[in-house]
């Protein structure tokens, strides 16, 4: 069977049918987040039939048509040119033009250009139709390992590093696994950020998912910026799910030991506050870390009196 031969002829093919007087149709489709297979059929037939696809990168989305064998009209609509473009869109749709909205990877509008524009057509009662298809948030979520029966997706943090520490304290009780999308430019920062406001948590950076090199890299993030910092570089978008705060207490009471050891060597804070300050960085109750300290500075105190 060829690839060509999933798709219906234009005239089996039908569009949802509305009078020639009313408006025409969005369509938000979703496209691959690497692998260009992973489109469903739906979303073939949708873009080889409607009028216009407005297209985060003509050029990006162009190749994936080629692909599969689709020509049809482009025009470009990005963060940058979304306010002027949206506009002319929406008087299209009013004319009765159907329109499929798509970017680069994944689901327009989530994360990426488009909430404008859908908002538009809400307002102006132009229909919506969304044509479900990969996310990297339910890829990423599926072979993680973590939670999944609740979660709290972020997407990209703010750029600005005063933002973006306030949104990480904002974060750090949470108790739902968190979603992050991060560059391979900002993630080795961003990992050291978590660490620095959340504590060493557990997490899965998911790194290529459907490419030819698709990566998981499990551990506490200190391990996995271990494991980055390695590297001569890192190529490829980041989703990075780290534990919520509850489900972090097991692995946090194991590493949580070696930084009061730490800090008890060092004997530069009262027992009071360093228990304070590491139960903040793990998301621990601060009587049960101070309950820790407290057992560990008599043992390593029984032990110096054995050795005297």
């Amino acid at each position: 069977m060829t690839q060509n031969s999933f798709f219906r002829s234009k005239e089996d093919f039908i569009l949802p049918s509305h009078p020639s007087n009313t408006p025409g149709i969005l369509y938000v489709v979703a496209t691959p987040i690497g692998n260009r297979d992973d489109i469903t059929l739906r979303a073939l037939n949708t873009l080889g039939h409607v009028d216009l696809v407005a297209a985060e990168d003509t050029r990006h989305t162009g190749r994936l048509l080629a692909h599969h064998h689709i020509k049809c009209r482009m025009t470009s609509f990005h963060e940058h040119n979304e306010n002027e473009r949206t506009p002319d869109l929406i008087n299209r749709l009013k004319a009765g033009s159907s329109v499929a909205l798509v970017s680069n990877a994944g689901t327009p509008s989530v994360s990426d250009p488009g909430y404008r524009l859908v908002k538009e057509a809400v307002i102006n009662h132009i229909r919506v139709i969304p044509i479900p298809g990969v996310s990297a948030v339910i890829a990423a979520l599926s072979v993680s390992g973590l939670p999944t029966d609740s979660f709290v997706f972020i997407g990209f943090p703010a750029k600005k590093k005063a933002k973006r520490l306030k949104q990480l304290k904002d974060l750090s009780g949470e108790t739902k696994t968190m979603v992050f999308y991060e560059s391979p430019k900002r993630i080795l920062t961003f990992l050291k950020e978590i660490i620095s406001i959340m504590g060493d948590r557990y997490g899965v950076l998911s790194r290529e998912m459907t490419k030819l090199h698709e990566e998981f890299i499990r551990g506490l993030l200190s391990e996995i910026l271990s494991s980055l910092n390695a590297r001569p570089s890192i190529k490829g978008e980041c989703t990075l799910l780290v534990t919520g705060c509850q489900e972090n207490k097991e692995i946090s009471i194991k590493t949580v030991r070696t930084e009061i050891l730490k800090a008890l060597e060092k004997k530069e804070s009262k027992l009071s506050e360093l228990s304070k300050i590491i139960a903040k960085n793990y998301g621990l109750p601060k009587n049960k870390v101070y309950d820790e300290a407290l057992r560990l500075k008599r043992k390593m105190q029984r032990e110096k009196h054995n050795t005297n």
